[in-house]
């Protein structure tokens, strides 16, 4: 059994859970639910008076970016933690196959659970809110949706990696929402607090280019920064900047294509981690 298999079985086995539907039917309600509001009332949510494509895809930036982390929690938390409490990993690993091809496999696997459950979403809730703004513009939202989808397996292998490091679920729940609450809840004041023990307890009054790098470490900012990057004429008409504005404009460190590569050392950093600990585990 090789990997490419081993994702097809627990693809297939998320397929037949409830949990897997109930997932798409409410990123589709919540998707197409703000859509239509910001529409029809872009001001609310700090948009400009006519509602644009822009706006939209960006004011979805902000919609993913909280519910991705949360979804690839429910999705992939208990993978192959959940495999080991119970026991199935030795009835996995008995088959012709190794811990490598079952480690990329069940990667593999939850990152393709998890982007069409979101890919649903996307499709149905974007449609709308080209049916409601009038105009369809295929090429932006093609690429907006395969960045969504590329931060979405970003976040399902880096859930399933800290799965990989224990044979406890509940351990692996507390890992996965620890990394949630530091990244993604409390992260905003690290670069702060970085800035201030540097500058020798005080804040400067001007910001170093440095501190927007730190801004984009969170994956979800990373994320919003490479739809700046490949989105960057539709980021503009929504008045949306990478790195959450931090730093010096035009320093090397805010450029969005930083979120490409931050996106792509979380990958690499989560695989590699996860990998090793999982064949080095005692099963």
């Amino acid at each position: 059994m090789t990997w490419l298999a081993v994702a097809k079985k627990d693809f297939r086995d998320a397929v037949q859970s409830r949990a897997l539907w109930a997932l798409v039917a409410v990123f589709v309600l919540l998707s197409v639910g703000s859509t239509y509001a910001y529409v029809e009332v872009p001001e609310l949510f700090g948009g400009p008076a006519a509602p644009t494509l822009g706006g939209l895809l960006f004011f979805t930036v902000g919609l993913t970016g909280l519910f991705v982390p949360l979804a690839a929690i429910v999705v992939c938390q208990k993978s192959l933690a959940g495999e080991r409490e119970l026991g199935s990993i030795k009835l996995l690993l008995s088959l012709p196959t190794n811990r490598r091809h079952v480690f990329f496999g069940t990667v593999l696997g939850r990152a393709s659970v998890l982007a069409f459950g979101l890919g649903v979403g996307l499709l149905v809730g974007l449609g709308v809110g080209a049916l409601l703004l009038g105009r369809l513009e295929p090429v932006p939202m093609a690429v907006f949706v395969l960045v969504t989808l590329a931060f979405a397996a970003v976040y399902a292998a880096i859930v399933t990696s800290l799965s990989a490091t224990t044979g406890s679920t509940t351990r692996a729940t507390a890992l996965a929402l620890g990394f949630f609450v530091v990244f993604e809840l409390v992260w905003d004041v690290v670069p702060l607090g970085v800035l201030y023990v540097v500058s020798g307890f005080s804040l400067p009054a001007e910001s170093p280019d440095w501190l927007a790098l730190l801004a984009q470490v969170p994956p979800s900012s990373a994320y919003f920064s490479t739809a700046v990057a490949f989105l960057p004429d539709l980021a503009s008409d929504a008045g949306a900047a990478a790195g959450g504005g931090a730093g010096t404009d035009g320093a090397t460190y805010a450029a969005p294509e930083v979120g490409v590569l931050v996106l792509t050392c979380w990958l690499a950093v989560v695989l590699a981690v996860g990998y090793t600990r999982f064949a080095a585990a005692d099963l």
